[in-house]
């Protein structure tokens, strides 16, 4: 059984946290770096760095956690991130090696 998650993806600058949910977060980072959606937000904003993530096994818990945080203020989402990742380190290849 794969892994579901909620991720958080921003651009070098961190100008934008795009939050989205997947049911295979290995394929899904693969796919925001490749850029295999020219048109898509992510792609757009050149928001390419994995910076936070939540995994669990229940595909709803992760589509109702993802509409939760997507109404949070810009500020709530980085105090998220900071309290596991205070650097903003870019966590793909540690997805890569995890999932």
């Amino acid at each position: 059984m794969k892994q579901c998650a909620v991720y958080f993806l921003t651009n070098r600058h961190r100008t934008v946290v795009y939050v989205g949910v997947t049911s295979d977060l290995r394929r899904r980072v693969l796919q925001h770096i490749a850029g295999v959606s020219p048109s898509s937000f992510s792609r757009r904003y050149n928001a390419d760095r994995l910076v936070y993530f939540e995994a669990t096994r229940d595909i709803r818990a992760a589509i109702a956690r993802e509409k939760q945080i997507k109404k949070w203020s810009r500020r709530k989402k980085e105090v998220l991130i900071e309290a596991v990742n205070p650097e903003w380190r870019d966590l793909a290849a540690e997805v890569r090696d995890e999932f």
